[in-house]
């Protein structure tokens, strides 16, 4: 296991100035936690967002950390939201940089607790008036190969109880964020046709795999993926977060190369996937996204907008305003 001095050594091997260094960027997915030898905070996001691109605001997004440790089982969640907060308090001093942190916090809140459920989101949106919604990790695959993030049952978000608790985000006008499995997809697609009024955002591509039984299959898996994510955009409160597929449950190997992955490589080996995202949804329903530190693991911060940049070089002048900024703001609610 490498430390994090020794990662950050080899991110530098790979060294590139930021493209197009002016225009406005709305991060709308990245992380902050504090684990055992392994933290992320506000300065570890500045260090990352600090090599030339023009990060104006960000959403946290959680990741199943800082929850408070007594207290009701379902309102334990408020801790990584007030943590958050507390972040956006340090922020807000100006000590750090000028960026928006975490403009908009996507929280957890149990919806399979029901009706109930309305109490822990309002809990959450007292805390702070940045809570924007929930993300469900609701990733499930039969194979012991493929990682499970939550232990969440199988086919969770048709079951009954669920969409009780899911009917109280579009009375309190929250979003929800989705992070699942490609052979999942057809679940999302009938949650948003059950519930038109509630924003869903589909994270990281719809997360199409390569490990365990899907290794070696990335042809058959892109056009299942394709297919899927093709009738999910026929649903149009579905937006997509573009971006994600650094993370090895994709079967991406980049973190295990001597130097990280440039941004031209990048951009080759992503476009098709993000490309087909962008052209299936529009741009309007699409947001580009760093996902870090996650991502961080195969290339530095620069150079994954880098590859962004250069996938939608072709695009107009609106069309990559949306993807890089207006999409995100205007589907997390960010002044």
């Amino acid at each position: 296991m490498t430390t994090n001095a020794e990662h950050h050594r080899w991110l530098d091997l790979t060294f590139e100035d930021a493209l197009e260094p002016g225009m406005p960027i709305c991060d709308p997915h990245h992380h902050f936690w504090g684990r055992p030898n392994d933290r992320y905070f506000l300065e570890d996001l500045y260090s990352d967002i600090g090599g030339g691109h023009n990060i104006v605001s960000t959403v946290f997004i959680e990741c199943q950390a800082m929850y408070r440790q007594h207290g009701p089982e379902e309102m334990k969640t408020l801790g990584q939201t007030e943590f958050v907060q507390g972040l956006v308090a340090q922020n807000n001093s100006g000590q750090y940089g000028e960026t928006n942190v975490a403009a908009g916090i996507v929280g957890f809140a149990d919806l399979a607790l029901g009706a109930p459920v309305e109490r822990v989101l309002e809990a959450h949106l007292a805390v702070t008036p940045r809570f924007r919604g929930v993300r469900h990790i609701n990733a499930f695959d039969a194979s012991p190969d493929v990682p499970r993030p939550r232990l969440f049952p199988e086919g969770l978000l048709g079951d009954a109880k669920f969409r009780e608790g899911f009917a109280v985000l579009d009375k309190l006008g929250l979003s929800f964020d989705a992070y699942m499995y490609h052979p999942q997809l057809h679940e999302i697609a009938d949650l948003a046709n059950a519930f038109p009024r509630v924003t869903i955002v589909l994270n990281h591509v719809g997360g199409p795999l390569g490990v365990g039984p899907y290794a070696g299959k990335r042809d058959q898996i892109f056009e299942e993926w394709k297919e899927s994510m093709t009738a999910v955009a026929a649903s149009p409160n579905v937006v997509v977060k573009v971006g994600g597929l650094a993370m090895p449950v994709c079967g991406t190997n980049w973190r295990e190369r001597p130097m990280p992955v440039a941004s031209g490589e990048l951009a080759q080996a992503t476009a098709p996937y993000y490309l087909h995202c962008i052209e299936e949804f529009g741009p309007e329903r699409c947001m580009f996204e760093s996902n870090f530190p996650v991502d961080k693991l195969a290339c530095s911060y620069t150079v994954l907008w880098n590859a962004f940049k250069r996938m939608a070089h072709g695009f107009s002048a609106s069309e990559q305003a949306a993807l890089f900024h207006d999409t995100a703001t205007r589907v997390y609610r960010l002044s």
